[in-house]
Parts: C-alpha cells; sequence; structure tokens
C-alpha cells in the first residue's frame, strides 16, 4: 500500500485494480476520514474479487493497526455496517446489490478485525479503539451512552434471527457469522479462566441483549444447524470458497477467520477442518457454542467494618466476591421445548421471557449423522446435561443406536481422539446410563453387524453388548496409555449403571468383561508386591517417596477393583437367568 493519495480518485477512466488499491490503501492511510465521507460508499461498493499478494495484504493490516488509533476508521467502518445491516432488515426482499454492499462491509471488518485481535499485546483491547473522535459529531441512531459493540452486535444479532436464509441472503449470513466468531475470539487474549479484569467488548454487548432477542438466536442458530443449508451457487462461485490457482488473499484471510477461534474452548482444538456442505450450519453451531459456554466474572463489593480496639474509629475495608453472571444463551438452551410437544410445566416451573421451540426429531436426526464432528458432540453433551426436556426426548426413542453408534465409533478411536474428547464422549453415555429404561432398551436393539469395528466379526451382536465391549476397551486403552484416574472411573460407573438391566450379553463382552477383572486383578498384585518389596529395602527419601507413589497407585488399584466386583455382582444377582454367558465364566 505504500503511500498513498489522502482523497479519493475522481477519474472514470481508472482500472478497477487501481481503484481497489486506492480506496484500501486509504482506509488504512494515515488520513482521517469523517464518517459522512462519501468515501465510504465508494469503499462499500468495492468489488472484493481482485488479486492481491499475501505480503501486501499484511502490509495493509500493520499500516492500519498503526494509523487506526488516530483515524478510528474501524469505529467507523463498524457503524457503517450497522448502517448496511438496517438497510437489510428494514427493506423487505431488498435487491442484491444492498445485501452485496453489507457483504463487503462485514468482509472488510473482518480481515483487519482479526489481525488486530491476533495482534493485540496481551490483553490490551483497547489497541482496537472501538470509539469515535471527541470532535467526530455522533451518528443520529447512535443513543447516548450507547458504544459501538454494543450497536453492532445488536444489528447482527438482528439480521441472523429476522432474515430469512436464501440464495440473496446466503453469504451475508456465513460472513456475519465469521465476524462474530474472530469478535468473540479476544477471549483467547485472557487466561485460562475467566477472570473479573477481562474484556471481551463484543461477546459482553452480546450478553446484554434483550431475553426475546436471545431466544431467537439460539433459535434460528440452531435451525441453521439441522436444516444444513447448502451453498446456493452464486455464492459458490464467490472466490472465497474458490481453490483457484491465484484466489484474492483478502478472501482467502476472511475465508480462515472462523478457525483462529476454534480454541477458546480446549475441546474443539482438534478440528480435523474437513470440506463441509454446509459451511453455514458449521458456523452456525461454532458462534451457538461460543455464546453458551461464555462466562463473565463480575465482582460484587461488600464492605466490611474492622473496628479498633478503642472503637473510637473504625475502618471501611473493601471484600471483593467474584461470580458468574447468567447466561441468557445458555438458559435459553436449556429451557428450549419441543415444537410438537405442547404440554404444561407439571413441576410448576417458571420460565422468564420467551421459550425456544425446536424440532426435537431433526435435531435428534441432524446429531446422529454429525456426532463424528466434536462440535456436534459437544452440543449434544450441552442439550443432555442442561435440557431435561430434550434428555427425555433421547430416552424415550426406540433407535438409540442412531445417537450411540456413531459415539462408540468414536470412543473406539480413542488413540486419535484427545482426553478431553474422549471425557466428553464417556460423559453422555454416563447421563444416558442413568436411566434403567435405557439401560433395558440398548440390550433388545440387535446390531446386525459393526463393520468398524476391526479385532473381532460382531454380527447379530446387540446395542447394549457392543457398549460393554467398547467401555471395557476404553478401560484397557487408557491403563496402557493415559493412565487417567477420571476416564477410568467413569467408564466403570457406566458398567455399574447398566450392570443390574443387563440381557442376553454376548459372549464375547462377557469374555472382555472377566478379562477385565483378571488384568486388574494382576496390576494390583504386582503393585502390592512391589509395595512389600520397598518395605523390606529399609527407609530414605528416595524410597520413602516411592513407596507413597505405590501406595497411592494401590489404593486407586483397589477401587477400580471393587467396582468391577460390584459390576459382575449386580449381573450374577439381578441378571444372571437373563445371561447364560456370564456364568459360563470362571472368575
Amino acid at each position: 500500500m505504500g503511500s498513498v493519495p489522502s482523497t479519493p480518485l475522481k477519474s472514470g477512466n481508472t482500472r478497477p485494480q487501481d481503484t481497489a488499491e486506492f480506496l484500501i490503501g486509504t482506509f488504512v492511510g494515515e488520513e482521517s476520514f469523517p464518517i459522512s465521507s462519501d468515501y465510504w460508499q465508494k469503499l462499500l461498493e468495492l468489488p472484493l474479487n481482485l488479486h492481491w499478494p499475501s505480503h501486501r495484504v499484511l502490509q495493509a493490516c500493520q499500516l492500519f493497526a498503526q494509523n487506526n488509533q488516530c483515524t478510528r476508521h474501524l469505529a467507523k467502518f463498524l457503524i457503517h455496517l450497522s448502517w448496511c445491516l438496517q438497510d437489510c432488515i428494514s427493506a423487505s426482499g431488498a435487491p442484491s446489490d444492498v445485501y452485496d454492499k453489507a457483504v463487503n462491509a462485514v468482509y472488510i471488518t473482518s480481515v483487519f478485525l482479526k489481525h488486530l485481535i491476533e495482534n493485540a499485546k496481551s490483553d490490551d483491547i483497547e489497541d482496537l479503539y472501538l470509539s469515535l473522535d471527541e470532535k467526530e459529531p455522533i451518528p443520529k441512531d447512535l443513543i447516548q451512552d450507547e458504544s459501538i459493540e454494543d450497536l453492532i452486535m445488536h444489528r447482527v444479532l438482528s439480521f441472523i434471527s429476522s432474515v430469512a436464509v436464501s440464495p440473496n441472503t446466503y453469504l451475508l449470513h456465513l460472513e456475519l457469522l465469521n465476524f462474530m466468531l474472530i469478535a468473540m475470539s479476544t477471549q483467547l487474549l485472557c487466561g485460562p479462566s475467566p477472570g473479573p479484569k477481562d474484556v471481551n467488548p463484543f461477546i459482553d454487548a452480546a450478553m446484554v441483549q434483550d431475553s426475546s432477542l436471545v431466544s431467537l438466536v439460539v433459535r434460528k442458530l440452531l435451525l441453521n444447524y439441522i436444516s444444513q443449508p447448502g451453498m446456493p451457487f452464486k455464492s459458490a462461485s464467490y472466490s472465497i470458497f474458490y481453490e483457484g490457482s491465484q484466489p484474492s488473499v483478502l478472501q482467502r484471510v476472511g475465508s480462515a477467520a472462523a478457525n483462529f477461534v476454534l480454541l477458546p474452548l480446549s475441546y474443539l482444538g482438534n478440528s480435523k477442518g474437513e470440506y463441509s456442505k454446509s459451511p453455514l450450519a458449521d458456523c452456525s453451531l461454532l458462534v451457538l457454542l461460543v455464546l453458551i459456554h461464555y462466562h463473565k466474572c463480575v465482582v460484587s463489593n461488600e464492605s466490611k467494618t474492622d473496628k479498633s480496639v478503642d472503637s473510637a474509629t473504625s475502618d471501611s475495608l473493601l471484600k471483593e466476591n467474584t461470580y458468574f453472571s447468567d447466561n441468557h444463551y445458555c438458559k435459553a438452551l436449556e429451557n428450549a421445548k419441543d415444537v410438537e410437544f405442547d404440554r404444561i410445566d407439571v413441576e410448576g416451573n417458571a420460565h422468564n421471557g420467551p421459550v425456544v421451540r425446536l424440532p426435537f426429531a431433526s435435531l435428534f436426526d441432524t446429531l446422529g449423522m454429525c456426532l463424528a464432528d466434536e462440535a456436534a458432540v459437544l452440543l449434544l453433551y450441552s442439550l443432555l446435561q442442561g435440557n431435561s426436556d430434550f434428555l427425555e426426548y433421547v430416552l424415550v426413542r426406540t433407535d438409540s443406536d442412531t445417537l450411540l453408534m456413531p459415539l462408540l465409533e468414536a470412543l473406539y478411536n480413542a488413540p486419535w481422539r484427545t482426553p478431553n474428547q474422549i471425557y466428553m464422549l464417556l460423559i453422555i453415555l454416563l447421563i444416558l446410563s442413568q436411566d434403567s429404561s435405557f439401560n433395558a432398551s440398548i440390550h433388545k436393539l440387535i446390531l446386525p453387524g459393526v463393520p468398524w469395528y476391526k479385532e473381532r466379526l460382531l454380527q447379530q451382536t446387540s446395542l447394549g453388548s457392543l457398549m460393554v465391549i467398547i467401555l471395557i476397551r476404553t478401560v484397557q486403552y487408557n491403563l496402557s496409555k493415559l493412565r487417567d484416574v477420571y476416564l477410568h472411573t467413569t467408564c466403570l460407573a457406566t458398567l455399574a449403571n447398566m450392570a443390574p438391566h443387563v440381557h442376553r450379553l454376548s459372549s464375547y463382552a462377557s469374555q472382555r468383561l472377566v478379562s477385565l477383572f483378571f488384568m486388574l486383578s494382576r496390576k494390583y498384585n504386582k503393585l502390592v508386591e512391589l509395595r512389600d518389596n520397598k518395605g523390606i529395602l529399609g527407609k530414605g527419601n528416595s524410597i520413602n517417596s516411592l513407596s507413597e507413589d505405590v501406595s497411592a497407585e494401590l489404593h486407586i488399584y483397589t477401587d477400580f477393583l471393587r467396582l468391577v466386583l460390584e459390576i459382575l455382582n449386580a449381573i450374577l444377582t439381578y441378571a444372571l437367568p437373563r445371561n447364560p454367558e456370564v456364568s459360563s465364566f470362571d472368575v
């Protein structure tokens, strides 16, 4: 970009490349244009289908970061973006050029905002300069004391919730979701756990929106995920999604922007990055997950009086108590109801504000198809853990294999997954296993085959037997590789929940269960022998430390053995007549 002119070009004979070069150069340059200048309209009408080298894009971003403090062009462009979105919302069936201007606005904003956040110094969000200069007149639609981030997030959320997805609006919906992911990624600049000093302007602005808008947003994001809308041909031809020989660098940077915020939730950190048939559905899910799992840490100040000995004076000491403010997006998801089952709350639980109504059947089927993706697993966990209505719906479904088969396959492939991902899968199974009817039903559902299970040919095996086999396999993998006590305990707790309801457990599952007991017994005996040998050797700092480690591990394996014995005892006591294969093994 280098040295750029200070005023827009007026000649009509310039090439589009030269015009684009000039307008972007002016945007990142030193001269500040007032918000009412016609320069902004020319920038919004600029077609972003030109090819720029990567070093020019980086140069533009660096120059923008240097000059934004004085020009406040980011704040001004965000206001113009809000105006574009308001035009799109107000004009029903607006012409395509209205949406194109909005796409350009959100697109340019995303590219430069991403650079500013990625290169911010520690957690100093002031580097964004999200305010106008004092000399700049306040726009008429900016309410007194309303921040720019409040304005833009309200407009973005209003558009997403109120404007239907269509061939004309698809690209704008997608770019707005990408923008939200970038804007909310300021969490990455904060510590590993939320603190009262954390500053996340955009997501904090999203958190204070009206409950009615929040409910509409949650519903729309879930409907986007359920419907999995494919990309219309018009959007597909847009070079963001086209990996040609020389794609626009600005567009390539923008399309990669969503990848930047897969880290706030560590569970999503191992995204495969595979091609998606519906990028709008994927982005909708990611935005929803970031919103429902955000926790704003606030400080409650309480005055505590400390009286001195002579009681003549007293010092008022400030005591800090931190707590997490309510997350209305999370509550909206937890209170969501099935659109086909409008019942009165018999427990008398009052729900303040509008209730999100969703087609649970469609959501169930979509999750079943997408559980190979980590984000879908996290959504399923969030629903089962927080929404009692959806949990009840899942438990009464007779086709439980729709959800269980992809979950068990994911556990089968545990060596290629992180401990966090394995733990999330196990927690879902633990939640489901707490229901006795679920435990009984999975043993009545017979699978003709399990093609992804390679160690043995499994034919005419019950879903319950397969679940036992996979859980035991996970225990063995954990013992040899991860050595995570919590994973172990969760596996065995799930098996313990299932044990009283086991029905016609397969011979292979019975064999694996008894083999697990023998494996733990051998490990326990080795630890006992090692502890006794250390006691004979005498005392010493290193020997005492080793003995303590052995004793701690021995205590853990004692608990594991006790759990396995309880599982076997429950099967033999309550379900032996229904499980002849178990009685054939001599424990």
